[in-house]
């Protein structure tokens, strides 16, 4: 409407206007290009974002379905191989264990018997010693008191001698 009502419409200047139009709008307004330009980098992000992020999950997809498939059946069948093996193993070492255990309470214990044994002896000894040596003792003092009762004779007699020449 404004066209019509303008002063220039259906002038010779409205080519000239429209052409300085189109200058404006290429030179100075940017606007519907840098929207195609964003429309056209947005596009390619996503598309390209896109298909690599979907391979990304479909790898990780094939990943987790082979590892849930192959690989943990075949860890869970090893450890309980391993592991059946490692107990029967652990069950064996302990038996021995125990048995080393028995044999070595048992040595302990004779060996302890034989120690007592031995005390026992020494002290049987000891006390045979101790009586013999007090048998001995009173024998000795028995020889002593005889000889000591000898010698008060003997000199009990020498003194009766010596007395019988002395009154000279």
């Amino acid at each position: 409407d404004r066209r019509r009502d303008s002063p220039a419409a259906g002038s010779p200047i409205q080519p000239i206007i429209k052409d300085v139009g189109e200058v404006y709008s290429r030179l100075l307004d940017h606007r519907p290009v840098i929207q195609g330009e964003i429309r056209y980098f947005v596009k390619e992000f996503e598309e390209k974002r896109g298909l690599r992020e979907l391979r990304v999950l479909e790898n990780l997809k094939n990943t987790i379905f082979e590892t849930n498939e192959r690989v943990l059946p075949k860890c869970e069948q090893a450890m309980q191989d391993n592991l059946s093996e490692t107990l029967k193993r652990l069950q064996a070492a302990n038996t021995m264990i125990h048995r080393l255990q028995e044999r070595e309470c048992e040595a302990r214990k004779l060996q302890a018997d034989k120690v007592m044994a031995r005390e026992e002896k020494c002290i049987a000894h000891w006390e045979e010693f101790m009586k013999e040596q007090q048998n001995k003792r009173a024998e000795v003092d028995e020889e002593h008191r005889k000889a000591m009762e000898r010698l008060k004779e003997q000199y009990s007699e020498m003194e009766k001698e010596l007395a019988k020449y002395v009154s000279f």
